[in-house]
């Protein structure tokens, strides 16, 4: 958890959930532009961020602690 790589995948994790948040929001309904609540679209996405980034360190204690995944990767799966 305390390596560059850990972050730089918690980061770009963090930005996919928020924009998966995002597009759910903007999806379930008909998307206009000019109905859009600014500041209630980036509390999602930073809702989601948050919690992606909250789950990716929990998830250290499971696997291996320099990546954020549940799951082994091909490079600790072979271990």
């Amino acid at each position: 958890m305390f390596k560059k790589v850990f972050w730089l995948a918690t980061g770009e994790r963090a930005v996919k959930s928020s924009a998966q948040a995002l597009l759910l929001l903007w999806g379930g309904d008909a998307f206009n532009l000019f109905d859009v609540d600014p500041l209630g679209a980036a509390g999602i996405a930073g809702g989601a961020a948050v919690l992606s980034v909250l789950t990716s360190i929990v998830s250290t204690t499971v696997g291996d602690s320099t990546d954020p995944s549940l799951l082994p990767t091909s490079a600790t799966a072979d271990r």
